[in-house]
């Protein structure tokens, strides 16, 4: 009989957050500077330099903490990690490994096989390491120190989930809340949000858990999946086998879809972590706890529920808009303006969809939107009081995406507002009529499709600008 196996996953999530400065100096923590102009004695390990805590890491990883249902530690202090690597200029990193911030928490996710809570076993701050830049012509590694200093949280999971999908509905939660609360972009393409995978085998019904290994390299949620796939079925085979499975820190290919051993899998003893003597430990006062308890934001679940009970849209409608911050920002900001909330939803779900994957190019994020919300408002008022069609609307509207133009001076500028003069439209319309004289036939035939034809080719003749109200009345009044 074939043996079945579960599989057992926790990932350890690294968030860069959104400070201006990093952890512990004045330093710039912007993305894509060049190299080694982001630095200073702190951040690049110089001797006798010491560290000064940027208290805004410590308010972004109490929100965190908050938005994830864990407990708090109002004392708590950070530790040296010691390891030696090109890329780390102390030889140790300052993280928290005794007193963390945050700790027994948990996020709930949604997969096709319903709800489920997922534990956080804890939230840590932490300072980044540099980035290594190896050379294949040379023959050389270049080390970037731009990077190093950078604050992180490390968001570390207890081992419930059990596949992909979990794993992906995880992190999608995780992200989404962090943008809401403002401490990151999670962008994984720039590693703003990195995910290590600890996986391990287990026969089906085991309490007793298998070795684990970490998977790293893993900038994108495919990658990730590929990741758990690939490690999955290599693990079952050694079992299968009779071979052993090594604690060993992998390096996930997603090119080759495969992994290779990097590093016997340290354990915290190989660090010798001690508490650093250069930065006293932290009070969190019931009054700042409170003080950020106060600024946590609408999350997601919460604005699905007021979208639907506020604004009367679909759970469906609700979803897509709140998908992410900038959308449901947007989307609240036009609202407010013009008081159409369902006129606002469509426009950006159907039309503002469709441009953004015409001109977003490879990676179609809806921060790429980047009209203002007045524009929009007054397009949909411009519609709303019959100034312009919807035909023309789309029109503008793309003009509207593509270059933020002011639609009431476009239509005014290119003429386009809608023609509702019924003399001037009769005329047009019984020409067309004269014209196609077998479609009326049809159409008193009893084939409504001949009357669309007709339609189409009275907006053609008076370049979408016509009243199609007031075509459609006269055609049927024609054709009678």
């Amino acid at each position: 009989m074939t043996k079945q196996y579960e599989t057992v996953i926790g990932l350890e999530v690294h968030v860069e957050l959104a400070t201006k400065t990093k952890i512990f100096c004045s330093c710039s923590t912007e993305f894509g500077g060049a190299p080694n102009t982001h630095t200073c004695p702190v951040c690049t390990g110089m001797p006798g330099s010491l560290p000064v805590l940027n208290k805004q890491v410590v308010d972004y990883a109490l929100a965190v903490g908050l938005a994830s249902n864990c407990q708090i530690n109002q004392y708590c202090k950070f530790d040296r990690k010691n390891y030696f690597y090109p890329d780390n200029p102390q030889n140790y990193q300052i993280s928290q490994l005794y007193l963390p911030i945050c700790h027994d928490g948990w996020i709930e996710i949604e997969t096709s096989a319903g709800k489920k809570k997922v534990g956080i076993h804890e939230i840590h701050m932490e300072e980044d390491a540099g980035k290594l830049i190896h050379d294949e012509w040379e023959d050389c590694s270049l080390v970037d120190f731009n990077r190093s200093g950078v604050p992180l949280i490390e968001i570390v999971s207890e081992p419930d989930m059990r596949n992909g999908e979990e794993v992906i509905a995880y992190l999608e939660k995780l992200r989404l809340m962090i943008q809401y609360l403002g401490a990151s972009d999670c962008k994984l393409q720039e590693g703003s949000m990195r995910a290590d995978v600890n996986l391990s085998i287990r026969e089906a019904g085991s309490s007793e858990l298998g070795t684990r290994t970490e998977m790293k390299n893993l900038n994108s949620f495919k990658a990730i999946a590929r990741a758990i796939e690939g490690e999955r079925k290599r693990q079952i085979e050694l079992l299968e086998e009779g071979k052993e499975v090594l604690q060993e820190t992998r390096r996930w290919d997603d090119n080759k879809e495969g992994s290779y051993a990097m590093r016997s899998k340290e354990d915290s003893k190989d660090y010798r972590y001690f508490p650093d003597p250069d930065l006293p430990p932290i009070m969190i006062s019931d009054q700042w706890l409170e003080e950020v308890r106060a600024r946590q934001p609408e999350l997601k679940t919460e604005k699905m529920i007021r979208y639907q009970e506020q604004f009367n849209l679909s759970e469906y409608d609700a979803d897509l808009i709140t998908g992410t911050k900038h959308l449901a920002d947007l989307f609240e900001a036009v609202t407010k303006l013009c008081d159409k909330p369902k006129e606002a939803a469509n426009w950006l779900m159907v039309e503002g969809m469709r441009l953004l994957k015409e001109y977003g190019g490879e990676n179609p994020e809806t921060e790429k939107i980047s009209f203002s919300p007045e524009n929009l408002a007054k397009l949909i008022l411009l519609v709303d009081n019959g100034t312009i069609n919807r035909t023309v609307a789309k029109e503008v509207f793309e003009k509207i995406y593509t270059d933020d133009v002011d639609p009431e001076s476009y239509v005014n500028e290119k003429g386009l507002t809608v023609i509702s003069d019924e003399g001037e439209l009769r005329t047009v319309i019984e020409k067309i009529v004269e014209a196609n004289p077998q479609s009326v036939e049809d159409y008193r035939n009893g084939k409504e499709k001949a009357m669309g034809f007709l339609m189409g080719q009275t907006m053609r003749a008076m370049k979408g600008k016509a009243d199609p109200g007031l075509v459609s009345s006269i055609l049927k009044e024609l054709l009678k």
